[in-house]
């Protein structure tokens, strides 16, 4: 027997008659719990409320019977949680005679709303993909009706998605009055739990969750052409009961009121008794500095190959990329990590590397005097991946500019001069002034090859320039420079508000990024740091490192045993999914380590801390420790953990180590030994 078979309510019905418990928040709102099931004709059955009480302590239930399953609803305040946050727990219990296959949802509505502000941690930001945005992965738009969706374009007013795609496996909301939460684990008695939305006729929102997972319209696995809706049922036999436990929250209208709650689910979730690392401070940074030497460096002309393959023996060079990108995935930060490290240890050899490089990068500079995006064996100096042969992506011109700055600083205090960076330096900054748009401050998006001019303006990726312009004032006595730096984030201020940065990679068009909100982190911790700030730069600091976290997975995904990273133990808590359309775990957040640990200290707020401690052991795993190490070779780094269904199987791990993942280990590890925040990991 199927819910099929079973004749279905009618809107009407479910609308009038869930299992339901009136939550008041500020004696503003109140919100009803929807219980259902889920056949495999996808239709929602409500359970109707029977019976209700609130007990002593604030504890509520409800129970209710139909279609031959009892559902009970308890929910219980949690001191440990946030004020107007319940633990939850339905059981379910199939009382029929015979066999039936089917789902359970969990729903909370809201009430009328012209803008949700949809947030699943990780996976869905607003909209998620802005109307100008060319990228293709889900998109939330009104317009759609849930049963009207347009799955090949990726979009839909109801979204489903199964838990390890979020960071922390939740679903935020609001409405006029308020907003609402609801979180679950990855997994349950039911197996892999899930997340969801939906716009509701009369511009309701609703918060869903499921036991089994349920992806739909559509599941996305990281191309714009999606797979079909995956949506599993369990096969209940008569009497089998499930308990599904989840959290409910009440916030207020704030954009930012997730933060509260995501960090209370953070604290409340299990702490593992070790770290994830598999290897101290110390040895990673020896493991990264000797990879990216041995298996990215090149002399002639010195660069640092953006991959190399793990399989030397079928693939060999023919796997590795021979490519250079001046800043993001290789290039000037990366060789600053290398000479760092040279530094200290006294390595000539990995010192010369690294300076070779930095040379090579900024004796090449575009007639406009700006960096060029990147160098390849056939094609040499172009602008990257842009797609346009005289448009700059101005986050990996800053980025490059920064941390030339960084290498030049650095080096004058060793007693070396290198004034083809100082000089590369003043004229990409000469650009960004230039680019600046004089009305609203915003540093641009992008500038031309031919003149160093701004092209547009569009998205987040002109904070990273902000960085370079507070550094640069300092380290030359220019003042000009902070002033610049200071119009641009107060410019730059309403994205941060708005909870939704994008632009920062050149390959992922507009969309929101992890990587947009470690430029945020870098830029306002240094206009704090930069002085005459009368509070909003830390605030904003605090905003954007919030945000940021948003992508911090919060605990560590179950992987089937037989998989690769599975068989390894690998712990997904502390790392970072990378964006929506690219849904996989990547190191990129520590490039931001050390403006994390100092935001902590102006904060006096250890949360940051730990999370920094955290994203810093995660990816001290998979560092190879010799040759044949999940076989990689010594001193390799991948960029990509496969933590969901995206790009490859869930389990699987990207076999090229990247520059860039090795270089950014090699950076954090050599700042944390230098804080005493970080002196037993050492």
């Amino acid at each position: 027997m199927s819910l099929t078979d079973v004749p279905r309510d009618a809107t009407e019905a479910v609308a009038a008659h869930p299992l339901v418990l009136r939550e008041e928040y500020d004696g503003r709102v109140e919100l009803p719990y929807l219980v259902a099931l889920l056949g495999a004709d996808g239709h929602c059955r409500a359970i109707p409320v029977t019976d209700s009480s609130e007990l002593p302590g604030g504890e509520r239930t409800a129970t209710g019977h139909a279609h031959g399953f009892r559902a009970a609803l308890r929910l219980t305040r949690d001191p440990a949680l946030p004020s107007a946050s319940y633990r939850a727990e339905l059981t379910v219990r199939h009382e029929g005679t015979l066999p039936v296959e089917a789902g359970v949802r969990v729903e909370l509505r809201l009430g009328t709303s012209d803008d949700p502000g949809w947030l699943i941690p990780g996976a869905f930001y607003g909209e998620n993909r802005r109307a100008d945005c060319t990228r293709s992965y889900p998109r939330y738009a009104p317009e759609y009706a849930e049963a009207d969706a347009d799955p090949t374009g990726l979009t839909a007013s109801a979204w489903s998605f199964r838990a390890d795609r979020c960071a922390t496996p939740a679903v935020f909301a609001r409405d006029r009055h308020g907003g609402a939460a609801l979180a679950l684990d990855e997994t349950g008695t039911l197996g892999r739990q899930g997340v969801g939305f939906a716009l509701l006729p009369g511009d309701l929102p609703a918060l869903r969750l499921h036991a089994p997972y349920r992806e739909e319209p559509v599941s996305y696995y990281g191309s714009d052409t999606p797979r079909p809706a995956d949506t599993p049922l369990h096969r209940w036999s008569p009497g089998e009961e499930h308990i599904l436990r989840f959290t409910a929250h009440l916030v207020d209208a704030d954009p930012h009121a997730y933060a509260p709650v995501l960090r209370a689910l953070h604290t409340a979730a299990p702490a593992p008794e070790r770290g994830a690392a598999w290897v101290g401070v110390d040895e990673a940074a020896a493991l990264c500095a000797a990879g990216l030497h041995r298996w990215h460096y090149r002399a002639d002309p010195p660069v640092l190959l953006e991959t190399a393959a793990f399989d030397r023996e079928a693939l060999g060079e023919r796997g590795d990329r021979p490519a250079m990108h001046v800043s993001w995935v290789s290039g000037v930060p990366y060789a600053h990590a290398l000479l760092l490290h040279a530094r200290r240890t006294g390595d000539e050899a990995q010192a010369a590397a690294a300076v070779g490089v930095i040379d090579h990068i900024c004796t090449h500079l575009t007639p406009g005097g700006t960096f060029w995006g990147q160098w390849s064996a056939s094609r040499g100096w172009s602008p990257g991946w842009t797609g346009d042969a005289n448009r700059l992506h101005a986050r990996t011109l800053g980025d490059a500019t920064l941390f030339t700055l960084r290498a030049l600083v650095a080096e004058r205090a060793h007693g070396h001069s290198h004034l083809a960076w100082e000089t590369a330096v003043r004229t990409n900054l000469a650009a960004a002034l230039a680019g600046q748009d004089r009305d609203s401050g915003r540093l641009a998006a992008a500038h031309r090859v031919d003149d160093g001019t701004a092209v547009d303006h569009e998205g987040a990726a002109g904070l990273a320039w902000i960085g370079a312009l507070v550094e640069a004032a300092e380290a030359f006595g220019e003042p000009a420079y902070l002033e610049a730096a200071r119009r641009a984030g107060a410019a730059f201020a309403d994205d941060v508000r708005s909870e939704f940065l994008c632009g920062a990679p050149e390959d992922v068009s507009l969309a929101p990024t992890s990587e947009d909100g470690y430029n945020a982190i870098i830029a306002y911790t240094l206009l704090h740091e930069g002085g005459a700030d009368d509070g909003r730069w830390l605030d904003l600091a605090r905003r954007a490192a919030d945000w940021t976290l948003t992508f911090r997975y919060t605990y560590d995904v179950a992987f089937d045993e037989h998989t690769f990273l599975a068989r390894y133990g690998f712990r997904t808590r502390g790392g970072d999914q990378a964006s929506p359309s690219n849904q996989h775990l990547h190191a990129f957040g520590l490039i931001c380590l050390p403006e994390t640990v100092r935001l902590a200290r102006h904060l006096g707020d250890d949360h940051y801390l730990r999370s920094a401690r955290e994203n810093l052991d995660c990816f001290r795993q998979f560092v190879a420790r010799a040759d044949g190490d999940f076989n990689a070779y010594r001193g390799m780094v991948s960029e990509r953990f496969y933590q969901t269904e995206c790009f490859q199987a869930k389990g699987m791990m990207l076999t090229l180590s990247h520059a860039w993942s090795a270089g950014v280990l090699l950076y954090a590890c050599e700042h944390a030994r230098e804080l005493p925040e970080f002196q037993g990991d050492l």
